[in-house]
This record gives structure tokens, C-alpha cells and sequence, in this order.
């Protein structure tokens, strides 16, 4: 599962841009080439998953629009692969992506469904820790 579609890129960024990233056999370009898109969009929600999996139970019920965007934005910027400018919109919406997925990883973003209401965490909620054997211990340090 995707978080986004080639349709959702073709409405955020047009036709015109997909054809221009995606055709790498016809000169001029002509046509969305679908596996260049399916690589860049299953890339996309690789990278989201890395970071929301942390917080949230995978796969969701239903898609925030934040990763809709998110995933969009994402796999514009791995279909220009090497042609982005660091100043350039793709980068910019790259990068907040990027901060957004991390906020998220870290607790301090929330996701929200359609349905207004928050994914289920990751988890059973219960808080568990654990660490190495201990070294001092009364036993040991009897006679000291």
C-alpha cells in the first residue's frame, strides 16, 4: 500500500511535470512512464513507514492527508533525482516532509484521520524498558 497515488501526483504537480521526470526513453519526452512512478511512490512510503512506524501501528486504517501530501512531496523529489537545486520548491517541500515525519517519529506531531480521530499507537501502550544485568548489588558488595 501506497500513500499516494499516480493520479494524486498528476493533480498536485500536472501532467506535464510527471511526463518531463518519468520519460527517460522518448526524446521529447511523451508519455508518464508508470514504473518510474510506482519505484518512486513505493520509495515514498518506504521512507514514511521508517519514521511513523515508530509511533503508530502499520499498516493505517485509513491515510492522514498530511501523508497523502507528505508522500507526494517525497516522491516528486526522488523523481528528479539528481536535478533539484537546494533552494528550489522541491527540495523545500522535501525537506518539510522530511520535518514533519521526524516530528512524528518523535511524538511531537500527531496524525489525524479524515475521521478526526488519532491512528492506533504503536504497541500495547504500555511503557517497557529493559537493560543490562546489574554489576553492583548487595551480594557483591558485602564487606565494603
Amino acid at each position: 500500500m501506497t500513500y499516494c497515488t499516480k493520479q494524486d501526483l498528476i493533480d498536485r504537480f500536472g501532467e506535464t511535470e510527471l511526463v518531463q521526470v518519468t520519460d527517460r526513453m522518448n526524446k521529447p519526452a511523451s508519455t508518464i512512464d508508470d514504473t518510474v512512478v510506482n519505484r518512486a511512490l513505493s520509495d515514498a512510503t518506504a521512507l514514511i513507514d521508517g519514521y511513523i512506524g515508530k509511533a503508530y501501528k502499520l499498516p493505517l486504517a485509513a491515510v492522514p492527508d498530511s501523508l497523502v501530501k507528505a508522500s507526494a512531496d517525497i516522491a516528486r523529489y526522488y523523481l528528479h533525482f539528481k536535478g533539484v537545486d537546494k533552494e528550489s520548491p522541491v527540495q523545500r517541500a522535501y525537506d518539510q516532509a522530511v520535518t514533519l515525519l521526524l516530528n512524528v517519529s518523535k511524538g511531537l506531531v500527531q496524525l489525524v484521520e479524515d475521521t478526526g480521530t488519532a491512528p492506533a499507537p504503536a504497541g500495547d501502550g504500555m511503557v517497557q524498558f529493559s537493560g543490562a544485568e546489574r554489576v553492583f548489588t548487595r551480594c557483591s558488595l558485602r564487606g565494603f
